[in-house]
């Protein structure tokens, strides 16, 4: 019974798929490039990034899942974004280093995550707005509001768990930033809570035993404090642009061009009937 679901599922998305050309075309493109990337990364030894790319093919299922067990259809132009944000999040920016090289690589990411989940969480309430099974009617600012503090509440638990994989796992999702001037009351020589402040920071030297290293950065390291306020402060961006689009596309019921590129619909009882044949 569970083998015949799990079939039915899969000739249902590939039926979905068909009548999403563009969508299908994206999709067969990013999954060869990620089949590529991991037979290249399980040759050269690297079976972190095999992994990597083993749990991207696997997060490209999770529209086609949302749609099913939602019962919506996703707007193609929010498919593909979701597509590209993960295969730009873990191909390019974990395995191709990109989050490194490009400065403003992870600022972009974490202002279209804001966006998304924003998209995400306007999409959850409209839909229990319109659903006819669901009585439910909220007016356009609480749905915009609601939006925003979910896409919010997305960027804080990341930022938890980001966190926890660099305090038990000595990782650097939280990178650090080199910075020339501190503040801090712990350098107050008199042990009050007036801070103290220095200046003009150059270089910063890790004493360990009896070895003293400079790090050579060129300033004093800050530990990842700057990157999760920067983090959060671009999700609240794409927050508040989404949640202030969302607010007029429900105003206007739809007629908005923009936002209904974003916004998934209720799939009518007939569709319903023939994707479960």
């Amino acid at each position: 019974m569970a083998r015949k679901k799990k079939t039915n599922f899969l000739v249902s998305a590939h039926r979905t798929l068909r009548k999403k050309s563009v969508v299908a075309a994206v999709y067969i493109v990013l999954r060869l490039l990620v089949i590529l990337m991991m037979v290249a990364q399980f040759f050269n030894g690297n079976f972190e990034n095999v992994f990597l790319c083993v749990l991207t093919l696997i997060l490209f299922l999770l529209p086609t899942i949302f749609e099913k067990s939602l019962q919506i259809d996703l707007p193609n132009a929010l498919e593909i974004i979701i597509l590209l944000f993960i295969f730009a999040a873990e191909i390019l920016g974990e395995i191709r280093a990109f989050y490194t090289t490009f400065a403003y690589w992870d600022t972009m990411l974490h202002t279209l995550n804001g966006f998304l989940c924003a998209a995400i969480g306007f999409s959850l309430v409209d839909l229990c707005n319109r659903h006819r099974r669901i009585s439910l009617s909220l007016s356009p600012v609480y749905m915009a509001i609601v939006a925003f503090c979910f896409s919010m509440t997305i960027g804080v638990l990341w930022e938890f768990f980001e966190c926890t994989m660099d305090q038990f796992f000595l990782l650097d999702m939280q990178k650090d930033t080199v910075v020339n001037v501190i503040s801090s009351v712990n350098l107050d020589p008199t042990g009050g809570n007036t801070p103290v402040a220095i200046k003009g920071i150059t270089d910063l030297i890790v004493v360990c035993g009896d070895e003293q290293i400079p790090l050579g950065l060129g300033g004093y390291l800050d530990i990842g404090i700057l990157d999760t306020m920067k983090d959060l402060w671009v999700n609240f961006i794409g927050a508040v642009v989404f949640s202030i689009v969302g607010y007029f596309y429900v105003k206007s019921r739809g007629k908005g061009w923009f936002a209904r590129n974003f916004i998934p619909q209720v799939l009518p009882e007939e569709e319903i009937s023939d994707s479960e044949e």
